[in-house]
Formats: C-alpha cells, sequence, structure tokens
C-alpha cells in the first residue's frame, strides 16, 4: 500500500471559477468541511496565488492575508498551503504575509522551462523552515528531458518535492506516465501530478501518475476549477482506495466536503464541453476559457478557433493580451472573406448581364 499526499487547492483553483470572489464564510465552511475529512494539506489563495489580486488577472474578494487567517482557523488538523508564482508573489511582501498568517506549506511555480525564476522564493522560503514545493507548469509544452532539467533545478534550490501540472489538460496517459517515470528516475524529492480534465482524463492521469512513482495528487471538490475543472477530489480518494493506495482521507467525509462544495461554491458546475476538448487538444492554459468566450462573443468569432490560435502562437498564461489580438485578427480575416465573395457575386452578377 503506497502513501499518497493529497492537497486540496479546492479554495486556490476554485476561485478562477467565480472570478476569485470566494467570501468568508465559503472559506470557513469549506477549510472546515476538509479538516473533518483529514486532507493533508488545504491550499488557500487568489486563483493565481500570492499577489495577484489586481485588475489584469481579476480582484480577489478577500486579502491573500484574510484567506490564509480564516482557513487556519478552522483547520486544525491538516495543513494550510499558500501557491505564489515569481512576478506576482514577492518574498518580502507576500511570502512574509502568508508565513505570518500560518502557511505551513508553500508552493513556488513557473512556466515549465522556467525553474531559475523560482530560486531566490524556493530559498527565501526553505531559510525560514517551510516545506516547499516546485510547480512546473504548462509541462506539455517542454520535453520530458527538459522537465528532468527543470525540476533538478528546484530541488538544487531546495524544494523538497516538483508538482507537474497539467495546466490545459492536455496530456493523454501514456506521455503523462513516461515524464512522471523519469521524473520519479531523475531526481532524489517527491513528484507529484496536478490535473485538469479538458479531455476527462484528469483522474485516470493521476493514477497513471501513481503508477510511475508521483507520491503527491491534487484534487478539487467537484473538480472546482477553470473551464472544464481540475481532478475530482472526491472521486480520486475513492479509486485510489480501490487500488490499495493510503491517503489517510475519511471517504464520507471527503464526499461530505464535496456535497457542500456543490451547494456553497460552485456557481457553474465544471464540466468538458465543445470549447473545453479544444482548449485541452490545443494545449492551452484551462484559466483562460473565460475570456476567450467573453472575448469570441464579443467580436463575432468561434472560440475554438480562437484557442486553436491560441495554441499555435504557444501562449502560456500571463499573456491574456493575445487573446484580444488573436479574437481581432480572426474577425478582420472572416470580414475579408466575406467581402471577397461579395465581390465575386457581384463580378457574376454583371458577367451574367451582359
Amino acid at each position: 500500500m503506497t502513501q499518497i499526499l493529497i492537497s486540496d487547492p479546492t479554495l486556490r483553483d476554485g476561485n478562477h471559477a467565480v472570478q476569485h470572489r470566494l467570501n468568508e464564510e465559503q472559506i470557513r465552511r469549506y477549510a472546515a468541511a476538509a479538516n473533518a475529512a483529514r486532507v493533508a494539506i488545504v491550499e488557500v489563495g487568489h486563483g493565481n496565488g500570492l499577489g495577484a489580486s489586481s485588475l489584469q488577472v481579476g480582484e480577489a474578494l478577500l486579502s491573500d492575508a484574510e484567506m490564509l487567517r480564516i482557513a487556519r482557523e478552522e483547520l486544525s488538523d491538516v495543513k494550510l498551503g499558500a501557491f505564489g508564482i515569481p512576478g506576482f508573489a514577492t518574498m518580502r511582501r507576500d511570502l512574509d504575509v502568508a508565513i505570518d498568517a500560518g502557511a505551513d506549506i508553500f508552493r513556488v511555480g513557473a512556466h515549465c522551462t522556467e525553474a531559475d525564476l523560482t530560486e531566490r522564493h524556493i530559498t527565501y522560503l526553505r531559510e525560514q523552515d517551510k516545506e516547499v514545493h516546485g510547480v512546473l507548469m504548462m509541462c506539455h509544452m517542454a520535453t520530458p528531458e527538459r522537465l528532468v532539467e527543470e525540476a533538478r533545478k528546484m530541488e538544487s534550490y531546495g524544494a523538497q518535492g516538483v508538482i507537474v501540472m497539467d495546466s490545459a489538460g492536455a496530456f493523454l496517459t501514456d506521455d503523462l506516465q513516461d515524464r512522471i517515470a523519469r521524473l520519479v528516475d531523475g531526481t532524489q524529492i517527491a513528484i507529484g501530478f496536478h490535473g485538469h480534465n479538458n479531455l476527462c482524463l484528469a483522474v485516470a492521469n493521476s493514477v497513471a501518475a501513481v503508477k510511475a512513482g508521483a507520491t503527491i495528487l491534487d484534487g478539487t471538490a467537484r473538480g472546482f476549477g477553470a473551464g472544464a475543472g481540475n481532478t475530482e477530489l472526491e472521486v480520486l480518494v475513492a479509486v485510489l482506495a480501490e487500488l490499495g493506495h493510503d491517503t489517510g482521507i475519511d471517504l464520507y467525509k471527503v464526499l461530505d466536503a464535496a456535497d457542500l462544495a456543490e451547494a456553497q461554491l460552485v456557481q457553474r458546475m465544471p464540466h468538458t464541453d465543445s470549447v473545453g476538448i479544444v482548449s485541452g487538444l490545443a494545449g492551452v492554459f484551462s484559466g483562460y476559457s473565460g475570456p476567450v468566450r467573453r472575448i469570441a462573443r464579443d467580436f463575432g468569432v468561434d472560440p475554438r478557433d480562437v484557442f486553436f490560435a491560441l495554441g499555435r502562437r504557444d501562449v502560456i498564461a500571463g499573456q491574456e493580451d493575445v487573446i484580444l489580438e488573436v479574437a481581432m485578427a480572426l474577425r478582420d480575416a472572416v470580414e475579408g472573406q466575406q467581402l471577397e465573395q461579395q465581390d465575386d457575386e457581384i463580378s457574376e452578377s454583371e458577367g451574367a448581364r451582359t
């Protein structure tokens, strides 16, 4: 029986799904439910992590300090987690705020080829005697060899684990399993997986990750998260138990937590629709689902075309301006085709009269 550490970012990644508007009562009630279920880590904050609340990516209803403090008051038996991306999260301001609020474990994330950006943050947190995991985001965009190289960098900075994040829900099971196996063989620290469900493979990919040697998995209640959502926590716990893995989580209590989340947190149940599938196929950040749909509607273009165009440009999180650029280009192309068609019809009509 393999011990699997479960981290629950319902109150962080799920914040994406409600435009970062989780309120005090919602955070308090879900944190209490997750604590009762004995989920190992409950991650809390703005969807993009510490210091990210802004007009560009969305202003949170509550500050980082408030969200962490509220959850901390309810988490007597499990660890409080915080997530930060260098560029959003600063060391002296945002990391210190989380430390002061009682965060036990930190995750420091970067694009899958930019682990260098995490060095100062990871080093600083380890100096504060905090448990730290590195997170490599959009991992389908790097070769397996490059992922191992980047993970080793995080390990050298002091990270005690590295999480492979399928930010676009793009991984197929065999590809993911191969990458996890290489990371397990190529490092001396714990390897984890954070799945998104665009292709309905989040739970299957999580199981494949465990088979390849991963010992840390992420899941959110009812898959609460942007776009097609994340790995469904309650399903993951049940499947792992059936396979003989130990998570330390009370099944009935985590089912209760999922029911509470559906009733009190989720405005729209995450599900895989046509746009979500294309987002996964295109390998584009799941958090772009809302902006792409909105901008495509404003410009009268197909959001699926927008996602495929973004994928061809290898767009990553933080490049929201490109969505507008792509939509405008698609609109202009459509209008150009329409004008060309009209000219052809006029020429044919004139030709017929002569």
